[in-house]
């Protein structure tokens, strides 16, 4: 399957890396790269012969956030276009997590909104020294609804509390505190280090490995129909409030939102 915005490799052990391509974009999350990654989920769960995917990202970043094309067309759109467009972002990180074979991030540069979101639905990430994270939703009045659920199934309630609702940027050191990520490198030693987290998957049984994953995910975090429901509708609220209408505007407008401490 060729892509507009991913790119894909398959080493002869059966291993996929899986590239978001829009290096010019920052490797934003647009419409067409959330139904790609949904795509490629699909594919890859009937591909038996698949050991491990990498997920990363092409050119400076691993992933920005939201597309800002996508965005301008969420501030004209109505309520049900709104939860329309994310049910399907939260169906694409509701399959890259439940994805039968395991997913490793590689993340380099910056994973802020919904790339911190993708980084949450790896099985394992590894993180390049001075990577940027960020649940930056609440700097535009609003919530980092769709990617939530995997936030705190992640990081757990009490560590997410830390950096869910504040907005701040955090390195990848605090990443690994915060368990968003498994471990932090030196640029130079990523590719090792992603290479320690597929060989041991070369060794087991890869329906075996399927079916453990299957397993953790019932015994850990519900993350049930009602749950992403909930979450595309706290976000449907969140784009109605004055607050999403100040900040979106003074987003694309290259401006302070009116609640920005000065000085």
């Amino acid at each position: 399957m060729s892509y507009e915005t991913l790119r894909t490799a398959r080493d002869e052990r059966g291993v996929v890396t899986l590239t978001l391509n829009r290096p010019d974009k920052r490797n934003a999350l647009s419409a067409t790269m959330i139904a790609e990654l949904t795509a490629f989920a699909a594919q890859a769960n009937r591909d038996a012969s698949l050991r491990a995917v990498v997920l990363r990202g092409g050119g400076e970043v691993f992933c920005a956030g939201g597309d800002l094309a996508w965005m301008r067309a969420q501030v004209e759109a109505d309520r049900q276009t709104r939860m329309g467009e994310a049910r399907k972002l939260a169906a694409m990180l509701r399959a890259l997590n439940e994805l039968r074979a395991p997913l490793i991030g590689a993340i380099h540069g910056a994973a802020l909104g919904g790339g911190a979101g993708l980084a949450a639905v790896c099985d394992v990430a590894v993180a390049v020294a001075g990577t940027r994270f960020g649940f930056t939703e609440t700097r535009l009045g609003l919530i980092p609804a769709t990617i939530g659920p995997y936030v705190l199934a992640r990081l757990g309630e009490g560590r997410a509390r830390q950096v869910f609702m504040s907005s701040r940027l955090f390195d990848a050191d605090e990443a690994v505190r915060l368990g968003l990520v498994a471990r932090c490198v030196d640029e130079a030693a990523l590719p090792e280090a992603v290479e320690r987290e597929v060989a041991p998957y070369l060794k087991a049984a890869s329906g075996a490995v399927a079916r453990a994953k299957a397993l953790a995910l019932r015994l850990g975090a519900c993350i049930d129909d009602a749950a992403i429901e909930l979450s595309i509708e706290a976000l449907a609220d969140a784009w109605e409030s004055e607050e999403a209408r100040a900040g979106i505007a003074a987003f694309l407008d290259k401006r302070a939102p009116p609640w920005a401490a000065t000085g």
